[in-house]
């Protein structure tokens, strides 16, 4: 059996088109490339794409608002999603997937059973799978269970039940089953004024050089000549350009040699500048973030309005289409961290250090992995705290002298309770 073979399944009998509203077919096409030949396009979206494969998937449960960590089948394959990709790999796939369609799909391949202490079903996950359909069309079973259905170029298709299917979307707006426009594409036309635009002014200023640098001097021959000496005087003149390697050149007391002064009149840069910003508000791409010269308050209007909405999508479409209704009464989550997003200068880390090790929130490696610096083998899991501190419940008997009752924590036995 191939790796992909647990993909491809066979529609339900009896299914038919999943209603819709506007009474149409829910039958959806995925080609939405056109606008990606333009350079500027390509750059705001890999701006986006090279910061999202930097996040950290990671499998949490919430204990009230604390949010635990587990270790477990799904964070496991969440580090290896299946044997293709690495986990960045895997979240630039699907980003660049659900930028291009504004739709990205992920299968996930699994095995059930049922407990049979509790009766409850189980689920081991195997791998995560990023597609890319021709075609995907939503239907229903006899029951009004949603299934859909992938087309694929080489004229193979599989059907599986949509919450078992991982869908993210972008600009989710009027279709009932697709982000995009109503037939589940990105609309581009309004882009596409403002591309055809920037062309037209970079193919104007190709031209106007090319003109300018066309006529270098004007050479003037002090006798008559008729044509055919003109041509082989012209040739002659060629020739001794192509020849002329020291920049002088070789001519008689019958011609003369005016040179031309080059003005090349091209489109004032604050044009461009505007074209090109145009261009990357589509994505809430700044100027500074594409060039990667970019302040700390800049990066951060980039993440609150590029990556955050993307972040939050991932986040909820994985945990939705993951976890089983009863996993997720338990509050189990899935978490895109974005640690190593965080744009901060030594001074501020040094401050999100200092602020932290009192509490012994942070450890001692990850002080040292903070700074650049290599984790030490005589650190592992050394957390120190301070004592000054107190439980906010206790601080008036403690100011008044009266015996306070101190909780010792162990950690050992919380650790492996977690």
């Amino acid at each position: 059996m191939g790796i992909f073979d647990r993909l491809f399944k066979r529609a339900p009998r009896g299914t038919k088109f999943a209603p819709m509203l506007n009474g149409w077919l829910p039958i959806y096409g995925q080609n939405g490339t056109t606008i990606y030949e333009s350079d500027v396009v390509q750059q705001a979206l890999k701006c986006i794409v090279d910061e999202i494969k930097k996040l950290i998937p990671t499998h949490i449960r919430m204990n009230g608002s604390d949010p635990v960590p587990v270790v477990g089948n799904i964070q496991e394959v969440l580090n290896d999603p299946n044997p293709l990709m690495t986990t960045s790999e895997f979240l630039e796939k699907t980003t660049w997937l659900l930028l291009l369609n504004y739709n990205a799909f992920i299968i996930p391949t699994y095995y059930t059973w049922k407990d049979e202490k509790t009766g409850v079903e189980r689920r081991r996950y195997e791998s995560l799978y990023p597609i890319k359909p021709m075609q995907v069309d939503f239907i229903e079973d006899a029951s009004g269970e949603l299934f859909v259905t992938f087309w694929f170029e080489n004229a193979e298709k599989t059907t599986i039940p949509y919450k078992d299917v991982i869908h993210l979307k972008y600009n989710y707006s009027v279709s009932q089953y697709m982000g995009g426009n109503e037939c589940g594409q990105p609309n581009n036309e309004a882009l596409l004024k403002t591309l055809e635009l920037n062309r037209t002014l970079l193919t104007g200023i190709a031209k106007a050089m090319k003109a300018s640098y066309a006529v270098n001097g004007v050479v003037k021959y002090n006798t008559l000549m008729d044509d055919g000496k003109m041509a082989v005087a012209l040739a002659e003149l060629e020739r001794k350009l192509d020849e002329g390697q020291s920049g002088f050149l070789p001519l008689d007391l019958k011609t003369d040699f005016t040179p031309l002064e080059h003005k090349t009149e091209i489109v004032n840069a604050e044009t461009l500048r505007f074209i090109d910003e145009k261009i990357l508000r589509n994505w809430r791409v700044p100027l500074p973030i594409l060039m990667g010269d970019f302040t700390k308050d800049q990066y951060e209007a980039f993440y609150q309005t590029a990556l955050e909405p993307i972040i939050i999508e991932f986040s909820q479409a994985f945990t939705k289409h993951i976890f089983t209704q009863r996993e997720k009464a338990f509050g189990n989550m899935i978490k895109l961290y974005p640690k190593e997003l965080v744009f901060m200068s030594v001074a501020q880390t040094l401050e999100m250090i200092n602020i932290l090790s009192p509490t012994g929130a942070l450890f001692e490696n990850e002080k040292r992995t903070a700074l650049g610096l290599k984790p030490l083998p005589e650190l592992e899991g050394k957390r120190y705290m301070s004592l000054n501190w107190i439980d906010a419940n206790n601080a008036a008997q403690y100011q008044t002298g009266a015996k306070v009752n101190i909780d010792v924590v162990d950690e050992s036995k919380e650790e492996s309770e977690v």
